[in-house]
């Protein structure tokens, strides 16, 4: 029986790049030509979208979204969530209609086909330099001014697996503050148990989301930063301890 599990396993994971591959294959000389330019981003977008719900469609994922309150159109926004799996990618991308760009690890850009696209829509981050991070936030500036809202899971990497949610970096929230947009805080419950890093795991199933009431962070004093990444944690910590038990 175990060794039929690592069959599947392995499998699963080698059909998970394919499908990565394919839309990507398919839709190519659309992609290329929505990245020559930075305004034809909500084009890639739309492709992007439609790349995640293929990829999450094939391996057999439902998705259930839970809305407190709904992003509006035309609006930036910080969107933030858990990081568990390279499936938040996706589940993300899938949940969220407002154009959006994502703060990323620059490793990512490694994996062939999606990397290409990765490094040139996205705003990658070496977290071990300083200047890489101090570019991420003017970067992320030219994004706002441009309409666009961003993405960052403010953990800064995937915790261990026996973490359930780890401690927040400053940088989704100084931003939010410096251009007074919402916090968007949304709970993953399920990417870990489904197909976390670990590559003897994973199976199909329903991927629940929570999309919290927003953190509005206009008129705040600077000293504000803190209490609102402690406040918008809890909040996540909260739902994942109690889907628990």
């Amino acid at each position: 029986m175990r060794g039929i599990k690592i069959i599947f396993w392995i499998l699963y994971r080698v059909w998970f790049y394919i499908l990565m591959a394919i839309p990507i294959i398919v839709m190519f000389p659309f992609l290329l030509v929505s990245i020559l330019s930075e305004k034809w981003y909500p084009y890639f977008f739309v492709m992007a979208r439609i790349w995640a719900k293929f990829i999450l469609f094939g391996m057999g994922f439902r998705t259930k979204v839970e809305f407190e309150q709904q992003p509006e159109a035309g609006q930036s926004y910080m969107f933030v969530a858990n990081h568990t799996s390279m499936t938040d990618i996706m589940l993300m991308l899938s949940v969220v209609r407002n154009p959006f760009v994502f703060v990323g690890k620059k490793e990512l850009a490694k994996i062939p086909l999606f990397g290409f696209f990765y490094k040139r829509t996205c705003i990658l981050v070496d977290r071990s330099s300083s200047k890489s991070r101090m570019a991420v936030f003017e970067r992320a500036q030219k994004r706002l001014h441009q309409g666009l809202s961003i993405c960052i899971f403010p953990e800064g990497g995937v915790p261990e697996e026996s973490v359930v949610l780890d401690e927040f970096k400053d940088g989704a929230f100084r931003l939010a503050m410096e251009h007074e947009i919402p916090i968007v805080p949304m709970t993953f419950f399920d990417n870990k148990r489904l197909f976390s890093y670990t590559f003897f795991s994973g199976r199909p199933g329903l991927m629940r989301v929570k999309v919290h009431r927003f953190f509005e962070t206009k008129n705040q004093s600077p000293d504000y930063k803190k209490t609102l990444k402690n406040e918008v944690r809890e909040l996540l910590l909260k739902d994942l301890l109690a889907d628990q038990k």
